[in-house]
C-alpha cells in the first residue's frame, strides 16, 4: 500500500502545485504524466534509467512552461482553463500515437533496483522501496519549499493578493511560470517512475488524472500535507477495497470523494484561503 501511496503522491504532487497553489485547473496534468513516461522510455533506450529519471522531468517541465507561456497564462476563469487543458490532452495523446504508436511500452528498471530487499523480516521488491523513498523525498522537499522558504512565502502572497505582491516587488508572472513548470516536472517524474510498473500507454493520460484530482480534493487545496494524506487514503481504499470487496472496488474512491465533499468540502487539510 505504501508503494501505491507514494506513486499517487508523485502523480498528484504536481497537480497540487498548479491546481492547489495557483488555482489553475490543469486537466492536462495527466498528459504531462504520460509524456514523462514516454520520454523516459526514449531517453532510457539511449542513456539508461538514471538519465531518464533526470532528463524526462526536465523536458516535461520545459514543455509545461512553454504551454503556460504560449496559451494557459492567457486564460481567466475555470471554464476556459478546463476546456483548453482538456483539449490539450487529446492533442498530446494523438502526438504520442504518431511518435511512439498505440502499443504499451515498458521501461526496464536498473539492475541495482532489481530483485528484492529484506526489510523488517519481509522480502520487498527493491524498485517499490525506491518509489516509497522517492515519494518521501519529494513530499519533504515540496513541503519545505512551500512552507519553509522565501519562494513559498512569495508564492502564497502572490496567490492571496497578486496586486499587493507586485507592489512590493514580487514578479508574480515569473513566479507562476516557475510554479507551473515545477508542477509539470513533477508530473513527468511520476510518469517515468511509474513506467517500469504500469507500462506506458495512451490511456494513462486520463487514468492518472482522476486519482490525482481525487487525492488533491480530499487532501485539501494548496496543502502539501493534505496531498500526502489524500494519497494514503486513496491508496488504502484502492488496495484494501480490491482485496476485501472487489466487486465494488472501482466505486469506493468516488464514494470517499463524495463523503469528503459533504463532510469537509474544503478538504481535510486545506490551507487558509482555499476553504
Amino acid at each position: 500500500m505504501l508503494q501505491h501511496a507514494a506513486l499517487l503522491l508523485l502523480i498528484s504532487s504536481g497537480l497540487s502545485v498548479s491546481f492547489g497553489l495557483m488555482g489553475f485547473v490543469n486537466l492536462a496534468h495527466g498528459a504531462l504524466y504520460m509524456l514523462g513516461a514516454y520520454i523516459g522510455i526514449a531517453v532510457a533506450a539511449k542513456a539508461g534509467f538514471w538519465a531518464a529519471l533526470l532528463i524526462a522531468p526536465l523536458v516535461v517541465g520545459a514543455l509545461g512552461a512553454a504551454l503556460y507561456l504560449g496559451l494557459l497564462c492567457r486564460l481567466r476563469g475555470p471554464m476556459p482553463q478546463v476546456l483548453a487543458s482538456f483539449g490539450l490532452v487529446f492533442i498530446t495523446v494523438e502526438l504520442v500515437r504518431i511518435l511512439w504508436g498505440d502499443v504499451a511500452l515498458t521501461l526496464e528498471r536498473p539492475a541495482i533496483l532489481a530483485g528484492s530487499r529484506h526489510v523488517l523480516g519481509v522480502d520487498y521488491p527493491a524498485y517499490r522501496l525506491f518509489i516509497i523513498l522517492l515519494g518521501l523525498a519529494v513530499a519533504v522537499g515540496l513541503w519545505r519549499t512551500v512552507h519553509r522558504s522565501s519562494l513559498g512565502a512569495m508564492l502564497r502572497a502572490a496567490v492571496e493578493n497578486p496586486a499587493m505582491a507586485r507592489a512590493i516587488g514580487i514578479r508574480t508572472g515569473s513566479l507562476f511560470l516557475a510554479t507551473f513548470a515545477l508542477g509539470a516536472a513533477l508530473a513527468g517524474l511520476g510518469g517515468v517512475v511509474a513506467a517500469p510498473i504500469l507500462s506506458a500507454n495512451t490511456g494513462m493520460a486520463i487514468s492518472a488524472l482522476i486519482p490525482a484530482l481525487i487525492v488533491t480534493v480530499i487532501g485539501g487545496m494548496g496543502s502539501v500535507s493534505g496531498t500526502i494524506l489524500g494519497a494514503l487514503i486513496v491508496a488504502a481504499i484502492e488496495v484494501f477495497g480490491a482485496a476485501l470487496w472487489p466487486d465494488a472496488s472501482a466505486v469506493l474512491i468516488y464514494a470517499a470523494l463524495a463523503a469528503a465533499l459533504i463532510w469537509r468540502p474544503q478538504g481535510l487539510l486545506a490551507v487558509k484561503g482555499h476553504g
